[in-house]
């Protein structure tokens, strides 16, 4: 599974606004220029980060968004829910007892790929803007592998 652009631009345009100064409105098109993403794209991410509760807008001049809570209290997570992508990796319903099966019942990969789902919410939620800002060790965070397999996860 790959995170579509939208969350990446997201992700990337929240911690370039985190970097910014605390409760100074910042202009859509300083974010875009800075991560070099188009302002219209921006404008349609901010709109469900806004109605999402992460950002507020600032209308006048001078305007632009802010945060709407501190950095160390956002999480990609949140993000990632905001714009509504998702990290489903079955094609199992989750509110249902059933699986994906013709027969309802749960292919045979059902739980290894739930797990997957889960480690990857649980590394993004995890994760602050204020972590990202920081850089605090976030390749490490939330795998859960002890040290002498890292090279596995780090090498592919």
């Amino acid at each position: 599974m790959i995170l579509g652009t939208k969350t990446r631009y997201a992700v990337m345009a929240m911690v370039e606004l985190a970097g910014r100064e605390a409760g100074k409105p910042v202009k859509l098109e300083e974010l875009a220029d800075a991560q070099e993403i188009t302002v219209p794209y921006l404008e349609q991410i901010f709109s469900k980060l806004k109605r999402s509760g992460l950002v507020k807008s600032v209308r006048g001049p001078g305007g632009g968004y802010v945060l709407a809570q501190t950095a160390d209290n956002i999480r990609i997570s949140a993000i990632v829910e905001a714009v509504e992508e998702s990290l489903k990796m079955t094609r199992c319903d989750k509110h249902t007892a059933s699986g994906c099966m013709s027969t309802k019942a749960r292919c045979l990969t059902h739980d290894l790929w739930e797990g997957l789902e889960t480690q990857i919410h649980n590394y993004l939620h995890s994760i602050t803007l204020a972590d990202m800002r920081q850089k605090r060790g976030i390749r490490d965070w939330g795998l859960g592998i002890k040290k002498e397999n890292q090279s596995l996860i780090t090498n592919h």
